[in-house]
């Protein structure tokens, strides 16, 4: 029944606006009547929405907003005010529609996301090209996508070459050039171009659709202003339901008491923080940025001081090998390519760095290294064709017991002052070669640094397992307050709980497996998504689709911005409630007059948590047209 007069709202709705006014009409013609009849109409068929919602609460007992409208109703029409009963129960139906059309609003971002999820892939099955429902692709499957198609699922692309709109995913809207071997996802658009992709990841578990379970969960995640109100609203409740009848002991008026039980309905306290939170994660989605829920947002909201790892979250992660240099009888292409079937079991920046050199160089990457072992942090020991390697930092090597001879750590440390990260590399127990290699700082991470001093970290600290002196200059670089360099995992997470034990509320950002203790450890986790590892990104709390690190300034702005409007919603429903007791108790504000205010209150809240769809659109917009522009 309920869900019926929920889909024929609109049409109850307009029909009680016609009764009302042709109760008006024949109210000035005389036909008092007639008038009577179209006031009853309206508050039967308005009110059948409200009193069944009043019913089931009160079968459950709870104390809803609709119980109290319809004590206020059943009370005006024992007193003969036929006018106000109709007018409170279509203002209620009328501002409960409005409502419901306005917070759809607010859910647009999600509704837009989920829209663009592809219904179809065409795949290759023996000799032929056959279209299916993208949920029936799998693991495995030869995927082709054509210009204007949508990517179906996560894969890695095997021929061809295209440029993807990757805006569902990562919130940019500049098109990224893709080729063989690059990593595609699932809701991104091929702009030009024609590509075949192996399918890795298929149906639920493709990043697109985690993407909007995540927004989804987030959504209904309450905050802990939300989760004090739903509180409060169960004792406030039955306390004006107390207070009417109060006022109608003291004053001997009803109409008085079931005016003061109608304004004192907390309809616009009750939601404005939910749309409030609703928007703000909403205008993050949008722009590329996953916040888990309200209770993060809050606490994202009073944060004051960031902790960055270096490789992949303020540098770009797509460091090179800038130099090889053997020490002893190795040829350099024979010990990359001894050291890379080595690191093929790595998954850390590093070693995959040297395992791509050697693929560049076309070397022979096919014998499976036994005994392999990976020392987070560190780096790994192996066998490959029958000897033994370490490859790794000085700690490693130390532990190894393997010398590191003078002339060897010379170079180290020359190549660590420019700039390089040196990975000493061990043979039979000697090392036989320094690999060093380079990433870059992020383009905007000065900036986006910056802004997030302006907007109030007051301490901004790196923690890396890289060497001191690459540290160093990067730290210099973006004039960060401290750095400690050369750590294990679980050392970073014990510098987080350091900062946490000195009062301080902080957020950490990575983006690989070395990071996740610290994430989990700080009150706020942050993971470089598209560039990150699925344990970072299910730690986190915040997720940064595109890897970029104005996407954490605008988390943070966006943060204090929804906090905010929550407090400005909440401030606006307790004033006007307040305004409306005391105009009942002065004899100035009606019932009618009472609703129509009540109403409007709910709106003015839902329209202020609109704004947030909107917060740093001019800027956002901005950036994309200096990217477009560059691209």
């Amino acid at each position: 029944m309920i869900r019926w007069l929920n889909r024929q709202k609109t049409k109850i709705t307009a029909f009680s606006a016609f009764l009302l006014i042709l109760a008006l009409i024949t109210h000035f013609t005389g036909y008092s009547t007639l008038k009577t009849i179209a006031l009853l109409t309206v508050t039967v068929i308005a009110g059948i929405p409200i009193f069944i919602k009043a019913y089931q609460a009160l079968r459950m007992k709870v104390f809803s907003i609709e119980l109290l409208v319809t004590i206020a109703v059943i009370g005006a029409l024992f007193i003969g005010e036929h006018v106000e009963s109709a007018v409170v129960t279509f203002l209620f139906l009328f501002g409960d529609y409005l409502e419901l059309r306005t917070l759809e609003k607010t859910r647009s971002s999600l509704r837009e996301l989920a829209e663009m999820a592809p219904q179809e892939a065409v795949v290759i099955r023996g000799e032929r090209r056959v279209t299916i429902p993208a949920e029936e692709v799998i693991v495995g499957d030869r995927v082709v996508i054509r210009s204007g198609g949508k990517v179906p699922v996560d894969g890695r692309i095997v021929s061809g070459q295209a440029s993807l709109n990757e805006a569902a995913v990562t919130g940019e809207s500049v098109p990224a050039a893709k080729q063989a071997e690059d990593l595609v996802f699932s809701g991104t658009i091929v702009d030009h171009g024609f590509i075949e992709i192996i399918a890795e990841r298929v149906g639920d578990d493709t990043t697109f659709a985690k993407i909007i379970e995540l927004v989804e969960e987030a959504q209904e995640t309450k905050s802990k202003t939300e989760k004090f109100l739903d509180r409060f609203a169960t004792i406030y409740t039955p306390s004006v339901v107390g207070l009417s009848v109060l006022v109608y002991l003291v004053t001997r008026d009803l109409h008085i008491a079931i005016t003061f039980l109608v304004v004192a309905c907390p309809g616009a306290l009750v939601i404005g923080a939910p749309v409030s939170n609703v928007a703000g994660i909403g205008n993050g989605a949008k722009n590329g940025v996953l916040i888990k829920g309200g209770e993060v947002m809050d606490k994202l909201s009073k944060v004051d001081t960031l902790v960055f790892d270096k490789t992949g979250t303020l540098t770009k992660g797509k460091p090179e090998v800038t130099d090889i240099k053997p020490f002893g009888h190795f040829h350099i292409d024979e010990l990359l390519e001894l050291v890379a079937q080595a690191e093929t079991i790595s998954e850390h920046h590093l070693g995959q760095t040297i395992v791509k050199e050697a693929r560049r160089r076309d070397l022979n990457l096919t014998i499976e290294p036994e005994n392999g072992e990976v020392i987070k942090g560190n780096g790994v020991r192996a066998a490959v064709a029958g000897k033994k390697l370490v490859i790794g930092n000085r700690k490693l090597m130390e532990s190894a017991e393997i010398a590191i001879p003078a002339k060897v750590e010379a170079y180290a440390t020359r190549r660590e002052k420019a700039g390089n990260t040196a990975v000493f590399a061990s043979v039979n127990g000697e090392v036989a070669g320094i690999f060093s290699i380079a990433d870059q700082i992020r383009e905007d991470a000065e900036r986006a640094i910056a802004e997030m001093r302006k907007n109030g970290i007051k301490k901004i600290v790196m923690l890396t397992g890289d060497n001191r002196h690459t540290a160093e200059l990067v730290s210099n670089a973006l004039g960060l307050d401290e750095f400690h360099a050369e750590l294990l995992p679980e050392d970073k997470a014990a510098h987080v709980k350091q900062l946490k034990a000195e009062g301080h509320i902080v957020a950490m950002a990575g983006d690989g497996i070395n990071d996740a203790p610290a994430i989990a450890t700080a009150d706020i986790g942050l993971a470089m998504g598209r560039g990150g590892t699925d344990i970072s990104m299910e730690t986190a709390d915040v997720v940064l689709m595109a890897d970029k690190l104005m996407q954490f300034s605008h988390a943070y702005s966006l943060s204090k911005a929804t906090i905010r409007n929550m407090k400005q919603n909440t401030f606006f429903a307790v004033g006007t409630a307040i305004i409306l007791l005391i105009g009942v108790l002065m004899g100035t504000v009606y019932l009618a007059s009472g609703m129509f205010i009540h109403e409007a209150s709910v709106l003015l809240v839902i329209l202020n948590a609109m704004r947030l769809m909107r917060f740093n659109h001019k800027t956002i917009q901005r950036e994309k047209e200096l990217l477009m522009a560059a691209a």
